[in-house]
């Protein structure tokens, strides 16, 4: 075999592990219309510029998707465009070259994404990488020259790249114009499409106080094996999701990637629903996942993210009408048209009624209506009024009727059966019917069902579909073949396990001493005396102090969910009790036992009469 046809040989093979990669992934239809857009950006920006020698914006608009997408994503984006764009400008064994090095343009562009770990690079920067990066892949085409020389060695290959450096130059020179031009506006676009697309409603927030007390009660009507099992299963993800936190406060789609407005919040609501309040949780000398979003407050331009980012302040106890200087529910607001929908999309109006009502903002008859009328002739709801339904839309739809007290209707009813009708054989909820199951739209289904007190036997199955997805680590898979976005999958699916529809009621905040604020709450309170309730902190040197208007707890980033829950914990300012009568959590705790088995009893005589009139 020669030496030209081993490479070829080769190359071949590491571009069939790419795309099998990049398939793996299973990414969903967004995903491949954005990267055969890009694609065709980049083919079409090829051969604009085909007059001028190796000055092309090609080079560029690769490394951005991959910077701004992923690595896989980058990869598909830099192969395809130099296997399209060779159709025109002729075909040879250079293409699977070109495919392997834009391809690694692209898996370069994600790299630089993880090594600044969310940072703003700046525009000089960006555009030094690009430079770089034209320079990378000049040097990986004179390989190719270097092939089909006499000899392949040192000599060989420095007479080839000395003969290539005034194109490998303007190469580079181009790359860096064009990303001067236009390489921060290109990257903020592709971001803000990326959380467009994600937030397929791949995004929402519960129903507070008489859920909580629903919840009680189930687990008191539960068999205590399926309790623990459920506990085991959500305290694992949690656990997950703490180690996933960077410390700039946020989350990325994976652990160790860099953080996003979108992974964060998500991360912040699923550890809400496990008891976590987001102003509380931050790696060791890191900042708190509020401190993320209030620094990046100033780019909460997208109206899902103004939703989600409400939905986050609700569970943490602070105010969205005045959240680093802006009213996140005015911003809202303006957004609902005449006919009382958000935007005209069931998405944006489903998940702004749960942000109205955790910013305990009234909801209005208007955009309810709209919501109901929404529901297609299936019982199902889609993207829009006019879109075919998906269970992703229907539980979040699910989730809005309740929050705005229509939960009992017939619209309710119907699409409940939808839900029920669509369910597959493993348990689980695909995007569509008749699509494979994922752990994203199963959590959908989940939340709506329980939300509107229905399911029985389908939230049973559904349950243990996501359980048996997730990993020894803690996450959860997407599907039984792809685990794409962890933290995000984990997070949904984690609001489902907890069975906490949105939006989320106010989670209490922990409380720690002075002398154990390193440790969990769990450890400070063995170390103190049952019977005395610990002193108030004094401020010092080294104490926390105030950062952005909450202190900053001095949390470890590996914390038990299930240490220190409030209840057991001693509260300050109590009095010891020496006697005379039962302690308070006790008159507390039968208090809930009771409430508790009242609602448990409605449920079961509500679920009667619905079974004896069907």
């Amino acid at each position: 075999m020669s030496w030209q046809l081993s490479t070829l040989v080769l190359l071949a093979l590491v571009l069939s592990a790419g795309f099998l990669w990049y398939e793996r992934q299973q990414p969903p239809a967004r995903v491949l219309s954005l990267v055969a857009a890009l694609a065709a950006l980049a083919v079409v920006g090829r051969l604009a510029f085909a007059a001028i020698p190796n000055v092309k914006p090609t080079t560029d608009i690769v490394l951005f998707a991959g910077y701004a997408l992923g690595s896989v994503p980058g990869f598909a984006v830099g192969a395809v465009t130099a296997l399209v764009s060779n159709v025109f400008l002729s075909q040879g064994p250079w293409t699977v070259w070109q495919m392997a090095g834009w391809g690694g343009v692209g898996v370069g562009g994600a790299l630089v994404a993880r090594a600044v770990r969310g940072r703003d690079l700046g525009r000089m920067r960006l555009a030094a990488v690009c430079g770089v990066a034209g320079l990378a892949f000049g040097a990986w085409m004179d390989v190719y020259q270097w092939t089909l020389a006499a000899r392949q060695d040192l000599d060989s290959y420095l007479a080839v790249s000395a003969s290539s450096l005034p194109y490998n130059l303007a190469h580079a020179i181009g790359n860096v114009v064009f990303c001067l031009l236009i390489g921060p506006f290109f990257v903020r676009a592709l971001r803000r499409y990326r959380r467009r697309f994600e937030v397929r409603w791949e995004t929402a927030p519960a129903t507070a106080c008489a859920l909580s007390a629903l919840l009680v009660a189930g687990s008191v009507a539960a068999p205590p094996p399926a309790k623990a099992k459920r506990a085991s299963a959500s305290s694992r993800a949690a656990h997950y999701l703490l180690r996933a936190q960077n410390r700039d406060g946020g989350f990325g789609p994976a652990r160790g990637q860099s953080s996003s407005q979108l992974m964060t919040g998500w991360a912040a609501l699923g550890l809400a629903s496990a008891r976590r309040n987001p102003r509380d949780v931050h790696r060791r000398h890191g900042r708190a996942i509020t401190t993320y979003i209030r620094r990046r407050a100033g780019s909460l331009r997208d109206i899902g993210e103004v939703e989600r980012t409400i939905l986050v302040l609700r569970a943490a106890g602070l105010s969205p009408r005045r959240f680093a200087g802006r009213d996140l529910v005015a911003k809202l607001l303006r957004r609902r048209r005449g006919d009382g929908s958000i935007a005209g999309y069931v998405s944006y109006t489903a998940f702004g009624i749960l942000a109205l009502k955790a910013a305990r903002h009234s909801v209005g008859s208007a955009t309810a209506s709209w919501l109901e009328r929404a529901q297609g002739s299936d019982g199902g709801f889609g993207l829009t009024p006019r879109s075919g339904a998906d269970f992703d839309m229907t539980g979040a739809a699910l989730q809005a009727l309740a929050a705005a007290r229509r939960a009992g209707g017939a619209v309710a009813g119907k699409a409940v059966d939808y839900l029920r009708r669509g369910q597959n054989s493993d348990g689980g909820f695909g995007q569509m019917k008749g699509r494979t199951s994922n752990a994203q739209s199963t959590a959908y289904a989940v939340q709506g069902l329980v939300a509107v007190h229905s399911g029985g036997d389908v939230v049973t199955r559904a349950m243990r579909y996501l359980k048996r997805l997730q990993r020894r680590n803690g996450s959860i898979r997407y599907s039984g073949v792809s685990s794409q976005t962890p933290v995000w999958v984990t997070a949904q699916a984690l609001t489902a396990l907890r069975r906490k529809p949105f939006p989320l009621a106010t989670v209490k905040r922990r409380r720690h001493s002075r002398r154990h604020a390193g440790a969990p709450a769990s450890v400070a309170a063995a170390v103190a005396s049952p019977h005395q309730a610990p002193r108030p902190p004094r401020r010092s040197a080294t104490a926390p102090r105030l950062r952005h208007g909450h202190e900053q707890a001095a949390l470890p980033s590996r914390v038990r969910i299930d240490d220190a829950h409030p209840a057991s914990a001693p509260r300050r300012g109590s009095p010891a009790k020496d006697g005379g009568g039962p302690p308070t959590w006790r008159v507390a705790g039968a208090a809930v036992v009771a409430l508790a088995a009242i609602l448990g009893l409605r449920v079961y005589l509500r679920r009667r009469r619905r079974a004896a009139s069907s």
